[in-house]
């Protein structure tokens, strides 16, 4: 099997298996920054790091390059970590184990962290370079994007001199990004009414698996199923007929993946337990069905639990399944600007257990602020209508758009280097998802921003991988873009 060192470009791959080879989930980025500031310092490069172990390298331009104006690199440190049920891996201590397959790099059954690994991979190869024309070099690596972009939101802007900047946080080697979406996420908190345990009950654990999952707003459109809603419409049909309690509902990755996995415990009557489980098996052979072409792998079981001292009360119960049902979930608008552009969607992340109850979590994207708090103010009525003390808060930060740059000259240096490339113009895209370059824009005057990136798939997800020819390509992209950056 190749090994990852052996492939090409060495010089990007190489920093790439370094950093796959430190725990880097979200919050735990120290380790991984300590290393970039150690690789930048080793260099000679003057390297800073925040208090949240964000980094800035600076590097001076090649001969020639020396007062041509400064060049803003961008990348994010963290991962999102998922692995498939049963394996054993410790993300706050284990390093991704790699495997070339074919013509693509993936992970041994854990998320692969190509999202954004490759893209400081790019930034570390451009600083270590000794070959390659290019500007002065600000390169800022950020902490936490996958958990709301606190990183980029708490970065010192005025350490920077940049006027132009590239991202290196796009998924594919075909398009070049010129503007892009914002987010903001919320928790709703549902009281749980603790009541006893009705006597003559038996506990369920309903759990869904199999399904793709993949990234909130990069696979929002493929309408794939969700976990935590798939369980919460069994929850509801099976409320109707039976009095059945919620002991526990738990599922999804993080707040910006589309779950792709959940448990639901309930409590039912042992003289309904036969009738229940029927109808569980029933409403599974018409989600198979319902999302046959979406999730092919589908599939809820049923097992026996411990039954519980205490569950949810029945008004608690039902009011879990509905809020579940009717928060905004999927593609909620279409762009009517741009053809086949998602311009608003919602996903619910997760569900999680707490002392009082649950709380569920989304993050709603949009390309339009309006569009974007509009959302965000219809599940604040949801909750208030849903009462029962339950709560509306919003999690993280408000994360603003990228609007394109007017009379943009990076976008046209990507273009001609792509042209360069591949003998054929790329595609100029403004995406739907939401990335960090809207912290930056709105912080730093007429900053010309640009992104180049290379062929992801199954982000966020254990299925998750990378062409590595696509790599090589973007690679050659790049070093031909910042060699055009000379005035």
């Amino acid at each position: 099997m190749t090994n990852i060192e052996q492939l090409e470009p060495k010089e990007v791959f190489s920093h790439f298996a370094a950093l796959s080879s430190i725990p880097r989930g979200s919050q735990n980025e120290k380790q991984v920054s300590d290393y970039i500031v150690k690789f930048a310092k080793e260099r000679g490069l003057e390297a800073r790091q925040d208090k949240m172990y964000n980094v800035l390298v600076k590097k001076p331009g090649t001969p020639g390059y020396e007062n041509a104006p400064a060049l803003i690199l961008h990348g994010h440190m963290d991962m999102v970590c998922e692995k498939d049920p049963g394996v054993e891996h410790d993300f706050t201590k284990d390093g991704i184990k790699l495997v070339v397959d074919g013509d693509y790099i993936r992970a041994d059954r854990t998320s692969l962290g190509a999202d954004n690994g490759i893209g400081c991979s790019f930034i570390l190869a451009l600083l270590d370079s000794k070959d390659i024309a290019h500007p002065p070099l600000e390169a800022v690596m950020t902490v936490m994007e996958e958990m709301g972009k606190v990183g980029a939101s708490e970065f010192d802007v005025s350490q920077l001199k940049g006027t132009r900047m590239v991202d290196f946080n796009w998924v594919t080697d075909e398009q070049i990004l010129a503007g892009c979406a914002g987010d903001i996420s919320c928790t709703i908190d549902v009281n749980a009414e603790w009541v006893s345990t009705p006597p003559n009950t038996q506990a369920l654990t309903l759990a869904i698996s199999g399904l793709l999952g993949g990234h909130c707003e990069f696979d929002i459109h493929l309408e794939r199923a969700n976990g935590i809603v798939v369980l919460a419409r069994m929850l509801n049909s099976l409320a109707k007929k039976y009095d059945v309690r919620v002991a526990r509902f738990a599922g999804g990755a993080q707040n910006n993946v589309i779950p792709a996995h959940g448990e639901l415990v309930l409590v039912v009557q042992m003289a309904d337990r036969a009738a229940v489980v029927k109808e569980i098996m029933e409403l599974n052979t018409t989600l198979t069905k319902e999302f046959s072409v979406a999730d092919p792998d589908l599939r809820v079981t049923v097992t026996e639990a411990a039954l519980p001292s205490r569950v949810y009360s029945k008004s608690a119960t039902h009011r879990v399944g509905r809020i579940a049902a009717l928060l905004p979930n999927g593609v909620i608008s279409m762009s009517r600007s741009i053809d086949g552009l998602v311009e608003s969607s919602s996903n619910l992340g997760t569900v999680r257990d707490t002392d009082a109850g649950l709380t569920f979590t989304c993050t709603i994207t949009a390309g339009v602020s309006s569009r974007k708090h509009d959302i965000f103010e219809r599940m604040r009525h949801l909750a208030e209508m849903a009462g029962g003390g339950t709560e509306f808060k919003q999690f993280g930060l408000d994360a603003p758009e990228f609007p394109p740059t007017p009379n943009s000259r990076s976008v046209p240096a990507a273009v001609a280097a792509f042209e360069a490339v591949h003998g054929r113009v790329p595609e100029v895209l403004v995406s739907s998802c939401s990335l960090e370059l809207g912290f930056f824009v709105n912080r730093i005057p007429r900053l010309d921003t640009v992104g180049i990136g290379t062929e992801l798939q199954h982000l966020h997800s254990t299925k998750e991988r990378v062409s590595h020819r696509s790599v090589a390509r973007s690679w050659k992209v790049v070093r031909d873009f910042v060699g055009r950056l000379k005035d």
